[in-house]
């Protein structure tokens, strides 16, 4: 049975594992659902009930259709979802502009910023589809694609200016397994969200060294603290910081073996090159390492203190080795907490 309100049309514009998961949630929700699939076969897949690339062993339900004709996903639809990679938003997006409704509501899926211009993902969508912000809303949290698939408990954020909206994000993925708050701080939760691939990339890293507990908790705490101190500066909530999509989506991406970003540290952390922990991860470059300068350019620019994202620049795109980063940091000057 459909929730009460969840007739929306929704479209979900990328078929990788967080799309397809999103696209499964709102058809769980009782939503009519069109996942678009760059790639015919995939979408083929997907409409015999799977998606074995991006959730091996997941069954999809029977009311979730894919495409690879953008047309078709996006006529008609009350919510598109756009869970495209950041540095390629801009050019998707840009295709697709003028099948979009009128009223249409867009959310970003994509926890990244665009390096070129150093924007927030609702902001690089508000710039090509030609809206007013207040029409873009942010889906971000301790949102595991896996887990979420496979239907274990999980909560998420949906950010938007327009209440209206916001709840109306919320009614379409309101799932019996995953619970959706609103939050008008867009600005904190996108910069939150970037921000924990880059320390989830320093936790692997800690962990590729083979520390421990310890080691890890520190890097959390400490990255929880940089990452507040940019979102303040940039005009975010503090108290984003203690929720969904600031503590629980750092949490969550910095310890699961599921996040990309730790994983992808993890091998640098043992010793592979970037091009090496690439190939082992199917040529994919976890989000953190890309959004890692933008983030320390914009902190840089703002007078803010980053250094754990600073370590991780150094070692991804200056040549320097974890073991040097990890005693740069534990060399700092003491201070109080």
């Amino acid at each position: 049975m459909a929730s009460p309100g969840s007739n929306s049309r929704v479209a979900v514009m990328g078929a990788g594992s967080w799309g397809t998961t999103v696209a499964k949630i709102a058809a769980d929700a009782g939503c009519p659902v069109t996942l678009w699939a760059r790639r015919p076969e995939v979408a083929e897949e997907i409409n015999a009930g799977g998606n074995a690339r991006y959730l091996p062993d997941i069954t999809l339900p029977d009311s979730l259709r894919a495409t690879s004709d953008p047309a078709t996903a996006l006529t008609g639809a009350d919510i598109v979802f756009l869970g495209i990679p950041s540095q390629s938003m801009r050019d998707n997006l840009g295709g697709w502009r003028d099948l979009i409704g009128p009223d249409a509501t867009l959310v970003s899926l994509t926890k990244g910023i665009e390096h070129s211009s150093r924007r927030r993902m609702s902001q690089v969508i508000a710039d090509v589809a030609g809206v007013h912000e207040d029409r873009v809303a942010v889906l971000s949290g301790p949102n595991l694609a896996y887990e979420v698939a496979q239907r274990q408990p999980a909560a998420t954020v949906v950010a938007c200016r327009d209440a209206e909206r916001a709840v109306a994000v919320q009614t379409a993925v309101a799932a019996p397994y995953f619970r959706p708050y609103t939050n008008d701080d867009v600005i904190g939760c996108e910069i939150a969200g970037a921000c924990k691939n880059v320390i989830a990339l320093a936790c692997g890293m800690a962990a590729g060294k083979g520390m421990g507990y310890n080691s890890t908790a520190t890097v959390i705490t400490r990255g929880l603290a940089e990452i507040t101190r940019l979102v303040v500066t940039l005009g975010g909530q503090e108290r984003t910081m203690a929720g969904l999509a600031g503590l629980g989506d750092l949490v969550a991406t910095c310890n699961s073996p599921l996040s990309r970003n730790r994983t992808f540290g993890e091998r640098l952390g043992r010793g592979e090159t970037l091009d090496q922990a690439r190939q082992s991860t199917r040529g994919q470059v976890a989000e953190g390492v890309i959004s890692s300068i933008s983030i320390a350019e914009i902190a840089a620019d703002h007078g803010v203190d980053m250094p754990i994202t600073r370590a991780v620049v150094e070692v991804c795109h200056h040549g320097g080795s974890v073991g040097e980063a990890i005693r740069a940091l534990l060399g700092r000057t003491r201070k109080a907490e």
